[in-house]
């Protein structure tokens, strides 16, 4: 009924973790689903495309990147959501 942005699981993960998100019946947006460094850089787009109704779950692979506090961003429509995740080596 709403838009939703779960939280990563299993968090904290190595070397990768699902992300879940739920778009609102009636809506088609571009949806994009970015992962930032803790500066506020992009390291990975996971999702830059037009999505129906529906939930979602995308997996993220992080086996190039250093251990740290990582954060993700789904924007669609007017909708804006960004969470943390801490990845472990």
């Amino acid at each position: 009924k709403n838009y939703s942005l779960e939280q990563n699981y299993p968090n904290p993960f190595n070397p990768s973790t699902k992300i879940s998100y739920a778009i609102p019946s009636g809506a088609r947006n571009l949806v994009t689903l970015k992962i930032y460094d803790v500066l506020g850089n992009e390291v990975a787009t996971l999702i830059d495309d037009y999505r129906e109704a529906g939930r979602y779950e995308v997996e993220f692979n992080a086996e190039n990147l250093s251990s740290g506090i990582y954060f993700y961003k789904l924007q669609a429509g007017s909708f804006v959501e960004t969470k943390k995740m801490i990845l472990l080596r």
